[in-house]
């Protein structure tokens, strides 16, 4: 899944115990922090056993299932004829968390949760990942006191959410009032949000843009279009052709922040918020200063299916430098987004609509399809005089050279 992941949550078992599979047909759903996706089977078998429940959260290389060649084992297969069972634990067994949904037990997190804790599992739970041990700290909460479903017990970050939701349940309910869990693709979101609050100075600056150029252009090249195909030429790729060539001008807009380190990047990768039904994703468009306006919107047409059918790879929605975010679609006018991490800046592309402007350099009146573009850039790096020049630039970009683009 991916160097940079630690662990993900399985969200959904696409087959049920005795169920046949075929190889690299959908098995279940994770979700990380990253993206959402399928896991294809690795061979062709039964599912013998289920070894991680819906929404347990578990480290890279857990053993999360069995395939066997007859409905109730009778053999294992895996890729490649290899065994049908992923690598073992920290303490090296396999996990042991009983399936609700199959019979054989009460569910692993009740059963611990009241189960008397020894030294050796309150060090095992103490000693969850950082991350989770730093969201602790944030809620106030001991991590002795969490029933963990973890390798080995641990803590993971669901345990946490779960409990502080428990402590933090209460209030007054009407009638008609509904609750139900947030789901992860909600909760890593509302982690990132937070985190990227608490992390940098947002500062933001908002430019209108006469979108004339750019308009004409579109209706030019989808017309040259092949008939019937599937890419749609909005406004989304004109811009990000123009933000990708500025920001080789910028390179502090171009840049993250590590900790204390600052890295310029020299290459452009521009990650394209893709809203869903659930939430949100951010695919990345790699060396999108070398793509031109054709393959920028074939690009995002393909990344923005995939997203929404859940088929984007890991390194997808990995490495960007830079992000821009488009609910014009939805009317949007201005908006001022939250950065994300470890980026210094974020576009956002209002509504493009006809309004009535002044034309530069007259006193003439005419009707222009206009829109206002907003950055939130990180104030610790990028001055305001700097996010000003950028978003001049990009303007510039949009209204003089559009039609040299292909």
């Amino acid at each position: 899944m991916g160097e940079s992941l630690a662990e993900g949550t399985v969200v959904k078992w696409h087959k049920q115990v005795g169920e046949k599979v075929r190889r690299d047909e959908p098995l279940f759903e994770i979700s990380t922090d990253k993206v959402d996706t399928e896991i294809p089977s690795p061979g062709e078998g039964f599912l013998v056993e289920v070894l991680v429940v819906e929404g347990e959260t578990v480290p890279v290389n857990t053993v999360v299932c069995r395939l066997g060649d007859t409905p109730t084992g009778g053999g294992r297969s895996g890729k490649n004829g290899a065994p049908g069972e992923a690598r073992p634990q920290e303490d090296g067994t396999p996990a042991a968390t009983t399936n609700p949904s199959v019979g054989g037990g009460a569910p692993l997190a009740e059963t611990i949760a009241t189960s008397p804790l020894t030294s050796l599992e309150r060090r095992i739970r103490e000693k969850s990942s950082p991350l989770v041990r730093r969201l602790a700290r944030e809620q106030g909460v001991e991590l002795a006191s969490v029933a963990g479903t973890g390798a080995s017990g641990r803590v993971t970050k669901e345990d946490l959410f779960r409990h502080v939701e428990k402590r933090d349940l209460g209030g007054p309910e009407e009638p008609g009032d509904r609750t139900e869990p947030m789901s992860i693709m909600r909760k890593n979101i509302a982690e990132h949000m937070l985190r990227s609050r608490r992390t940098s100075a947002h500062a933001s600056t908002i430019h209108e843009v006469d979108m004339s150029a750019a308009d004409g252009r579109r209706k030019s090249l989808q017309e040259r279009s092949t008939p019937g195909g599937k890419t749609r030429f909005t406004f989304l790729p004109f811009v990000l052709r123009a933000v990708a060539r500025t920001l080789g001008k910028f390179d502090s807009l171009n840049a993250t922040i590590e900790g204390d380190i600052i890295r310029y990047h020299s290459r452009v990768h521009l990650g394209v918020a893709v809203a869903l039904d659930d939430g949100l994703l951010v695919p990345v468009i790699h060396d999108a200063h070398e793509k031109s306006v054709a393959e920028l919107a074939r690009i995002l047409s393909d990344l923005a299916e995939r997203a929404r059918t859940k088929k984007l790879r890991p390194e997808e929605v990995q490495g960007g430098t830079f992000t821009v975010t488009s609910p014009g679609r939805f009317g949007g006018l201005i908006g001022t987004p939250i950065l994300h991490q470890p980026q210094t800046g974020i576009l956002y592309l209002g509504a493009v609509q006809k309004r009535p402007v002044v034309l530069p350099e007259t006193d003439a009146i005419a009707v222009r399809p206009m829109a206002y573009l907003s950055l939130s850039f990180d104030h610790r790096l990028v001055d305001g005089a700097v996010a000003d020049s950028f978003m001049s630039s990009v303007r510039s970009c949009l209204e003089t050279e559009v039609d040299s683009w292909t």
